[in-house]
């Protein structure tokens, strides 16, 4: 799961990252307005984290780019700004819930639980695709109804497929989902090859009836077999 962090403050913005990090999110950061845009532009997110009073632009303005580019994220505005007007206004434009600063990082962490289960999950607590299914919250993968151990890095892959069956996915948009959104400066994706090779090979072991298959000049494809 991937999250942008839209907030001025470099303290908060640091401790907001790093208890997501902990948690196993991939996080990205935006200072400012003009970085924040282009980052909405350029990539996709699971959750956005925005504040809506910007040094250089209002929160709020982003929202609406974001409803005009026709974009799905998951948006939390976390802002010191708690008027009723503002949680309006954003609950108009899209944003998913609202968060008035001070707050615990606890709350925040269950609200992005609350807003991608509500949201990408149907309300669920576990994902099931043929016969493997995923807790998220435990970061617990079964295949077959036996647990399986996968590395940080294969349950990622793993969880982004089961939250997009039968779809193409473009290597490039699963490397930063995964890695993050500077992936694309690599020169290749030979670690991400292989682990995915890994995730298969543990997979088949197990008895998975689901497939990773590679489409080739593409990605892949996540389909029963």
């Amino acid at each position: 799961m991937k999250i942008l962090i839209i907030e001025d403050d470099p303290a908060l913005r640091e401790l907001i990252s790093c208890s997501l990090e902990k948690e196993r999110y991939v996080t990205e950061t935006a200072e400012n307005y003009r970085t924040a845009l282009r980052k909405i532009e350029d990539y996709d997110y699971d959750c956005i984290l925005l504040d809506i009073m910007l040094p250089d632009g209002n929160g709020l303005t982003l929202l609406q780019e974001l409803k005009e580019m026709g974009k799905k994220e998951n948006v939390i505005i976390i802002s010191a700004k708690d008027s009723c007007e503002d949680k309006v206004t954003g609950l108009d434009l899209g944003a998913d819930d609202y968060l008035a600063k001070p707050f615990h990082l606890a709350e925040l962490h269950a609200r992005i639980k609350s807003v991608i289960r509500r949201k990408q999950l149907n309300g669920e607590i576990k994902i099931e695709y043929g016969n493997i299914c995923i807790f998220p919250e435990k970061f617990k993968v079964l295949i077959d109804r036996k647990e399986v151990e996968l590395n940080r890095k294969e349950y990622d892959i793993l969880l982004y497929f089961i939250n997009r069956p039968e779809r193409l996915i473009n290597k490039n948009t699963l490397a930063e989902s995964v890695w993050g959104d500077h992936i694309d400066q690599v020169d290749n994706f030979d670690f991400i090859y292989a682990q995915i090779k890994n995730l298969r090979k543990k997979m088949k072991d197990a008895g998975a009836v689901p497939e990773i298959k590679a489409v080739y000049g593409f990605g892949y494809k996540f389909v029963l077999e």
